[in-house]
């Protein structure tokens, strides 16, 4: 029996039962009500969805622009322990973030040279966001015990997070530069030229320091012209001029530019207790892989402020 929206009566005919009086009239009623409801002919925006695209000459345009297989089949644990299979993807996605954070960084320094504040606003908006998605990065290895750690601990060898190249470039861009941490990379020409490039080309803080020059603060030229390959150094100065500015308009475009270089130092600060936590968890005091001092060089590198004047300024307003 076909299904009637409408719940029509049948006319005696449907049935074969005799005819009765009015039944032909009501018959007659019943279908014109039932042809106004009638369901019109399908048109092209009725029709159901065409089934997607699921065959293609070659790979597929998602696998072209992605390149998923070649990032899902990148780990090659060395040890039998499922765990490392954890550690090795933590780590891998936290090298990805390392070069978003690059390259926000880099777009947001180019659009200071450039007096474009709110591009480089943006570009600070967006990396604060992905920082919290790379301090996220970390709960998967945040409760590993020593002995979960130590049964593939040895897999790693003599590789350490500080021989990061991209972490390496994160870091130069926030003022924090060595030429020496260029020499783990010398057997790799293209990391090491960029390194290399990096060291000597004007940080995060350096072209923001210039923006504020330019718009008259007085920034001493032993900022404004330091040696760019060495680290940066706090400034009394520097730390007046973030003073003065902290003092006047609280919606205006100076104001704006520090907070969002606050927002990006206070996310590397806890990057960086993140992992010292996480270290401290998994193998306490022990010496680090690659010779580094483990907990002991974490701890120094927590302690440090990024964009330091910044945070001490707050003391003079």
């Amino acid at each position: 029996m076909s299904y009637d929206p409408l719940n029509t009566p049948h006319t005696p005919n449907d049935r074969g039962a005799s005819h009765t009086p009015g039944a032909s009239h009501t018959a007659k009623n019943l279908n014109t009500v039932q042809d106004s409801h009638a369901p019109h002919a399908p048109t092209p925006s009725d029709s159901a969805p065409e089934a997607p695209h699921l065959d293609f000459a070659g790979s597929t345009p998602y696998e072209d622009y992605v390149h998923a297989d070649v990032l899902t089949h990148l780990q090659e644990p060395r040890s039998d322990d499922p765990g490392e299979m954890v550690f090795l993807v933590t780590t891998q996605v936290m090298e990805l973030w390392f070069t978003v954070l690059v390259h926000e960084w880099e777009t947001a320094a180019r659009a200071l040279r450039e007096d474009d504040l709110p591009r480089a606003l943006d570009a600070l908006r967006r990396s604060r966001r992905e920082l919290d998605a790379l301090n996220a990065s970390w709960l998967p290895l945040a409760g590993l015990t020593p002995a979960q750690f130590n049964s593939y601990r040895g897999a790693l060898g003599e590789g350490s997070g500080f021989q990061s190249a991209m972490y390496r470039r994160l870091e130069f861009l926030l003022g924090d530069k060595s030429a020496a941490m260029l020499v783990p990379h010398k057997g790799t020409p293209r990391a090491h030229a960029e390194l290399e490039k990096a060291l000597h080309e004007p940080g995060l803080y350096d072209e923001a320091l210039r923006f504020l020059a330019r718009r008259g603060h007085p920034l001493p030229p032993s900022v404004l012209d330091r040696d760019l390959s060495r680290r940066y150094e706090p400034s009394e100065q520097v730390e007046a001029v973030w003073a003065e500015v902290y003092r006047g308009d609280q919606r205006g475009e100076e104001v704006r530019l520090g907070e969002a270089l606050t927002d990006v130092g206070e996310l590397v600060w806890r990057w960086r207790n993140d992992h010292l936590t996480a270290t401290r968890r998994a193998m306490g005091s022990k010496q680090g892989t690659g010779g580094s001092a483990g907990v002991a060089w974490l701890e120094k590198r927590a302690a440090k402020s990024v964009f330091p004047e910044l945070w001490t300024a707050r003391g003079r307003v």
